[in-house]
């Protein structure tokens, strides 16, 4: 069973950090590109994160690079998203993505992807 679960969204302050994770099937987490989307409400779901199956490469959107750390736990088979300096616009709910890098569709979702269930991040004072 393929099979993404998504944990760790919350109500964070403004400059503060949460750290979100991905329990992801053996077959995804070691085969496919993984990475993080989001959504927020009336907008576009839009790319967030995305590391390579061997985990050499990641790549993050304009929006949060510098702040937000994508990575694997190899022994959990999880892969984590760190969010730093967190912002009110960083509100939205974060969708954990598992993509076969088939069809050039490795920055926006494609039919061919897996989801997590989401989890509601909001950054409020």
């Amino acid at each position: 069973q393929e099979q993404l679960v998504e944990s760790g969204g919350g109500l964070v302050l403004p400059g503060h950090s949460l750290t979100l994770s991905c329990a992801a099937s053996e077959n995804l987490f070691n085969n496919y590109d993984m990475g993080w989307f989001r959504q927020a409400p009336g907008k576009e779901r839009e790319f967030v994160a995305r590391i390579s199956f061997s985990g050499r490469f990641t790549y993050y959107s304009d929006a949060v690079k510098g702040r937000f750390t994508i990575s694997k736990d190899y022994t959990k088979k999880m892969v984590l998203l760190r969010m730093d300096n967190l912002q009110p616009e960083d509100t939205a709910v974060y969708y954990c993505n598992a993509d076969p890098n088939i069809g050039g569709y490795y920055y926006t979702p494609s039919p061919l992807d897996f989801w997590g269930q989401g989890t509601q991040v909001t950054v409020s004072s």
